[in-house]
């Protein structure tokens, strides 16, 4: 749609993004009045046409002012239903009383649940001139928004102006920033900090042995099939079955979590990894490392600081850090065989362990990964299922032949995670990735990273530059590079990912030889972040977003091994627990003094851990002379 009275308008891309994705309309005159305040009716539009899948979270408010036959009736109601608004305390909802920009920063602020944190008003008097005419009641969703960098303040960042009445276009602009899309002028973002520096793709590719990925339904609360890659003939819902049988190396990941509202949920599950060997000759599997831990009591979610040195592998946030933790150092947890061997037509067990749930409302999650070699063709599938009750009350794990009634005769678990965003058309939002269930191709990716084809050394940046390489880019962030690391499926569930985005459990292993061709000595740092998803960057080439506040939403979790020469020359390895938030610049793991014309091989490794999330890059960087 085009509008002909935004063309020299400030927020002209944004308005345009959100046309023609029919989150936005104009006027019959083919006008958007960009300028034109806007009404809290107009508002409770918006927010049901951008959040149109919000949850129902309380009975609708009956407002004496919002007639059953107004133009925004529908909308008010959902907006109530959905606790978007709610009104003022004489029981009206004054639909056509201009919103302020803090009204509308509020709103969204209720609707994401932004919490407070210490420190607010100093924080917001360091931003804002105008700090002091925010109302009290919405210094907390302000602090969150400008954590989330949403707040668009135009022409002056500095100048907040809460009180004044928001703007279609500012709308506009402020709704882009929460679906993260572009057109808004970044320098206008409030809590940004932006480096201009050179982002460059990963060297390098993922193999080509397959994953059984097994992630969705993340939240199971029924038995059922997670993931069964075993042929459908012969069974009760074959669309359950995925028909791709292992062969050779491959690994299985998988990461879930179940939940008790009531003390009747709080009944065990058990998970059942099992295998089975169509042929007609014995195979002999071999388990080449594994683990599984679960969240509570194995590895609860703690703060951690954001870098912790971690020799002994004991430093750990979570089942899934603590799981790629072990399987990175090529550890073999005792509850795991070295081998096995399949009879011909035989089923085995390779993980059989419970999910528990430690009262109620609670949760309980368990990460497992395990690298795997088979001489012949086996099928695998991963199942939930409730422990059986003992004569004494008691629970006992399925038996062998309980597990495969189940692969027989049931479906897949629920309830089943959003279906996924199609990959056409691309303008349809919110983008959902959903999350994995399916054989992913690809188990480790090796880059060695170097000036060119010809060269194996990396020229340093000049001094005060740097160089940034993207790990674990998705099919609609690329961070201007243009590559896609995501492990394409080779099977998947319909109402799953079509890529295997975040890699959860592949093995990065990156190396590169620097090399100073400076005549004088140079201070090199290599630092991992995690920034913004920013989807300007392939259209604004070479500017990575960060957060001058990161949020409380953690991105990444879990352990990096660094391996590299000392100053007296003996090789040293460490293993660093990494805790970053959403948009953080990682502080360094390393730092070098090199002289005129040295070299200085390192060597970063590790496994993407699950409860992260992409993409992050690596920093190699110069610092000023």
């Amino acid at each position: 749609m085009k509008f002909k009275d935004i063309d020299k308008h400030w927020t002209k891309d944004c308005i345009l993004e959100l046309a023609k994705r029919n989150l936005v309309s104009g006027y019959p005159d083919r006008t958007f009045r960009p300028e034109k305040d806007i009404t809290r009716a107009e508002f409770a539009v918006l927010m049901c046409n951008i959040f149109p899948d919000a949850q129902v979270r309380r009975q609708p408010i009956k407002f004496k002012d919002v007639a059953d036959n107004y133009w925004a009736y529908n909308a008010i109601k959902t907006a109530s239903e959905k606790a978007f608004f709610a009104g003022y305390p004489d029981g009206t909802f004054r639909p056509t009383q201009n919103i302020t920009r803090v009204q509308a920063i509020s709103v969204l602020g209720a609707y994401l649940q932004y919490v407070s944190f210490s420190d607010v008003e100093r924080m917001l008097d360091k931003i804002f001139i105008d700090s002091a005419l925010i109302p009290n009641y919405a210094t907390a969703y302000v602090a969150e928004a400008i954590r989330a960098a949403i707040i668009v303040n135009y022409p002056d960042i500095k100048e907040f102006r809460p009180n004044e009445n928001a703007t279609r276009g500012e709308v506009a602009a402020l709704l882009c920033r929460v679906l993260n899309l572009g057109g808004v002028p970044l320098e206008s973002i409030v809590g940004l900090d932006i480096k201009p520096m050179e982002i460059r793709p990963l060297p390098g590719q993922l193999d080509t042995l397959a994953t059984f990925n097994s992630n969705s339904p993340e939240l199971f609360l029924t038995e059922g099939i997670l993931l069964s890659t075993f042929p459908p003939n012969n069974k009760q819902v074959p669309e359950a079955h995925l028909n791709f049988p292992f062969a050779g190396r491959f690994d299985i990941f998988s990461h879930h979590i179940t939940r008790a509202e009531t003390k009747s949920e709080t009944h065990p599950f058990y998970q059942g990894i099992i295998l089975y060997n169509p042929t007609d000759n014995p195979i002999q599997i071999k388990i080449l490392a594994a683990a599984s831990y679960l969240s509570t009591p194995d590895a609860p979610y703690i703060n951690l600081p954001e870098q912790r040195e971690n020799p002994q592998g004991t430093v750990y946030s979570g089942p899934g850090s603590r799981t790629m933790n072990e399987v990175l150092r090529g550890g073999q947890q005792d509850i795991f065989p070295e081998e096995l061997i399949l009879e011909p037509g035989q089923y085995q067990m390779l993980m059989n362990l419970p999910i528990p749930v430690p009262g109620f409302p609670a949760s309980n999650g368990r990460s497992t990964m395990m690298r795997l070699s088979t001489t012949g063709r086996v099928y695998v599938a991963d199942l939930v299922q409730k422990a059986a009750l003992n004569s004494d009350k008691t629970y006992r794990p399925p038996t062998l032949s309980e597990w495969i009634e189940l692969l027989n005769n049931k479906g897949l678990a629920e309830p089943r995670d959003a279906t996924p965003t199609p990959l056409e058309p691309e303008v349809t939002l919110p983008i959902v990735f959903s999350r994995v269930a399916g054989v992913s191709q690809g188990t480790q990716w090796q880059a060695e990273i170097s000036d060119n084809s010809e060269s194996n050394l990396l020229s340093i940046p000049q001094p005060g530059q740097a160089f940034y390489y993207v790990i674990g880019t998705l099919h609609k962030i690329t961070l201007g590079t243009q590559q896609i690391q995501s492990a394409k499926m080779l099977v998947r569930y319909p109402d799953t990912a079509y890529f295997a985005h975040a890699n959860y459990g592949i093995e990065y292993k990156i190396g590169f030889t620097l090399y100073n061709e400076f005549s004088q000595y140079q201070t090199v740092q290599i630092l991992f972040s995690s920034p913004l998803k920013n989807d300007q960057a392939d259209r604004f080439q070479n500017q990575l977003l960060f957060l001058k506040y990161p949020s409380d939403s953690t991105f990444f979790r879990g352990t990096v091994k660094v391996s590299y020469d000392n100053q007296v020359g003996d090789s040293q390895t460490r293993y660093i627990h990494l805790t970053q938030r959403r948009g953080q610049l990682g502080q360094p793991l390393v730092t070098f003094s090199m002289s005129a014309n040295s070299r200085q091989r390192v060597e970063i490794n590790f496994l993407y851990p699950p409860d992260s999330t992409p993409p992050q890059v690596i920093t190699i960087q110069n610092e000023p002379i």
